[in-house]
């Protein structure tokens, strides 16, 4: 069925494509969603031009019981929330039919960013704590007023844009809603499948009769859904060929989750279930974000409505979270980035701890550095007076015992085999993927560009503060350790020409990053890959080509193989090369500095000794010249003329 054969049936005053109420115009193409029971569009004030969503319902909406159809009026009515789509106006179609008149969100919905390729393997880190926190605020004033959403999922969810370029998330479409309490149980069905709840999908998809009752909780599994989702880009719940096409397999992973699991895939036909108990390596959540999280989900995607989570918990998880600031980290000798999530008021103590549970590396051996200064902190101190952090600019973790720095950051994308006979469907489908691919190619490009960046700027500063702390200085103290011990003195020749050598070959490496064009390039791919996509867009929407155009697109195909092939080998022979290059170099220079760092300390440790022994055995002649000085041989020391350092010098002289 068509737009405007749908409208005209809803009764919607046409004029060839639009439609139109008292005080709103808007055109059928300019369609934002549909249902089975109205569709959405944007729509336009006639006086001032304001831009608005109309909701125009159907002749199916009207089959409804009354009370059904005023349910969603009244329930928004009564809402008003920053995270809950506004509703402005009720107004009426010439055939007395309703139409709701609600704000516009102008970054469409959720599930539109996720359906965009750079999202396929989930959104960034700051993204999806604003997702989560514009749920959390919005399902917080549901349940105050007593509401139960009964079909949340991305297509639910509208993303409104500031001028600043941040989003707004708002929950909308309240047509399922009701009012219910958390010890109150409903019996009819509402939602869409792939986040529904088992017990309501059992009933709603499988048409199994049963006698059960729902309550709130079937509003925390579709979030659990909903958030996997977004951090993923994919269905935390995969039977093999898809949820649509696999009904029976999809309930079986649901119902037979064991505890504790977030995520259930079936990889070939008829064959096992594998069960995650982790968010999987390829989405852009740090670890530090991910071991908060998983916890969440795994309370709130539990079948058995008795052992969920209730809403109370679930406020209580993700508002700790919220309220956690991240403390960017960058291990050093492991070269591995963190996020540190940790409440403001917490203490230092408490910030090691945490950082000591992330690296492994133990209180003890922390020594972290910010801005090539060391960075002495109190164990009593706030967390909130640590310095601004950030990816790019974060703590440098340092470790006095010996770290490796064997494993990667990330894992290569699989990309699935080019299909080789012509279609335009799956070829479109082929194309999309690839792109997400590519984007995470993209990704892991930046991040070996942004570690090699930290490692040698850390490197740098960690070979800059031992270059200072080696005790060449020209006091008449060190000058004469270096005197009398000419073995450490040698030594210390030596650690300061390595570290000379070590300062010309890391300069060297920074001067190949500041002309690496790795980034630049896996660019330019991305944007042939993306164009051949968006033409293979258009030939799908065109269903059956002429001979040319298929030729062409058959030409396009082959180019999009080179395009791949060439994102491998820019990646493994170039970008991948340099990295390990870098940290096979970083290997040596830590074993290095190491051993510098600890000679260095027990030189430290010797040289105060010996200071100490000076300073007691100058005493030791300064009490000695005093008693010659008061001898009978010399007279009383009062009737003395004033006896400066340097006269005693001279006297402790002649007398030894």
């Amino acid at each position: 069925m068509n737009n405007s054969s749908a409208n005209c049936r809803a009764g919607t005053s046409m004029s060839g494509i639009t439609g139109s109420t008292t005080n709103y115009l808007w055109s059928v193409h300019d369609v934002l969603g549909q249902g089975a029971t109205a569709s959405v569009y944007k729509a336009r004030n006639k006086r001032s031009g304001e831009l608005v969503a109309v909701k125009v319902f159907n002749v199916l909406s009207y089959s409804r019981p009354h009370d059904v159809q005023m349910r969603e009026f009244e329930m928004l009515r009564k809402l008003n929330h920053s995270n809950i789509v506004r509703l402005f106006a009720v107004e009426e179609l010439q055939t007395k039919q309703k139409v709701l008149v609600m704000e516009y969100c102008s970054g469409g919905s959720l599930l539109n960013l996720l359906e965009d390729p750079e999202n396929a393997f989930g959104l960034p880190e700051a993204e999806f704590l604003t997702v989560l926190q514009c749920i959390v605020q919005g399902m917080n004033h549901l349940r105050e007023y007593g509401v139960v959403h009964r079909d949340i999922k991305p297509g639910n969810i509208m993303r409104q844009v500031g001028e600043d370029g941040k989003s707004v998330y708002k929950l909308t479409d309240f047509g399922a809603a009701r009012e219910l309490e958390d010890d109150e149980k409903f019996v009819s069905i509402y939602g869409t499948e792939e986040y529904l709840h088992p017990d309501m999908y059992e009933r709603a998809v499988l048409r199994k009769p049963h006698q059960k009752s729902y309550g709130v909780s079937v509003d925390l599994w579709s979030i659990g859904v909903t958030l996997y989702h977004s951090a993923t880009g994919s269905l935390p719940f995969t039977p093999y060929e898809g949820p649509r096409k696999n009904k029976l397999t999809m309930y079986k992973i649901t119902t037979e989750k064991p505890m504790g699991a977030i995520a259930g895939t079936q990889q070939v036909e008829g064959g096992p279930i594998q069960w995650s108990y982790h968010l999987p390596y390829s989405c852009q959540l740090s670890q530090g974000l991910k071991v908060l999280l998983v916890p969440v989900l795994a309370g709130i995607m539990e079948a058995d409505q008795g052992r969920c989570w209730g809403f109370d918990q679930f406020f209580t998880a993700t508002t700790d979270i919220l309220q956690r600031q991240p403390v960017h980290l960058f291990s050093l000798q492991q070269a591995v980035a963190h996020s540190i999530y940790i409440h403001h008021y917490n203490t230092v103590s408490v910030f090691f701890e945490e950082v000591a549970a992330q690296t492994g590396i133990g209180i003890q051996q922390q020594q972290l550095m910010y801005l090539g200064h060391d960075l002495v902190l109190e164990g009593a101190m706030k967390v909130v007076n640590l310095p601004c952090t950030s990816a790019s600019q974060p703590l440098i973790l340092l470790s006095s015992a010996p770290e490796t720095n064997t494993s990667l950051p990330f894992r290569e994308p699989e990309t699935p085999p080019i299909p080789s006979r012509f279609d335009v469907v799956t070829d479109y489908n082929f194309s999309k993927v690839t792109v997400g691919i590519v984007h995470q190619y993209k990704r892991i490009v930046q991040q070996l560009h942004t570690y090699r960046e930290l490692l040698l700027q850390g490197y740098y500063s960690y070979i800059s503060l031992l270059a200072a702390g080696f005790p060449l200085r020209t006091e008449d103290s060190f000058l004469l350790i270096h005197q009398h011990l000419p073995i450490y003195s040698a030594g210390i020749r030596e650690f300061q020409t390595q570290l000379e050598h070590l300062q010309i070959q890391q300069a060297k490496l920074a001067e190949t990053l500041t002309h690496d064009k790795g980034c630049q390039k896996m660019q330019m791919l991305l944007e042939k890959i993306t164009a051949i996509h968006q033409q293979y867009r258009k030939d799908r929407l065109t269903g059956k080509l002429a001979y040319n155009d298929e030729q062409i697109h058959k030409f396009e195909k082959i180019h999009l193989s080179s395009h791949i092939k060439r994102v491998k080998s820019l990646f493994r022979e170039e970008c991948l090369l340099r990295y390990k290059d870098l940290l096979a170099s970083t290997r040596t220079w830590s074993s290095v500095l190491l051993e510098m760092q600890n000679r260095l300390r027990d030189f430290n440790s010797f040289s105060a000794g010996l200071l100490a022994d000076l300073e007691t055995s100058e005493q030791q002649q300064n009490k000695a010249v005093d008693r010659i000085l008061n001898s009978p041989q010399f007279g009383r020391a009062e009737q003395q003329p004033e006896i400066t350092p340097r006269d005693k010098d001279q006297m402790v002289s002649r007398c030894f």
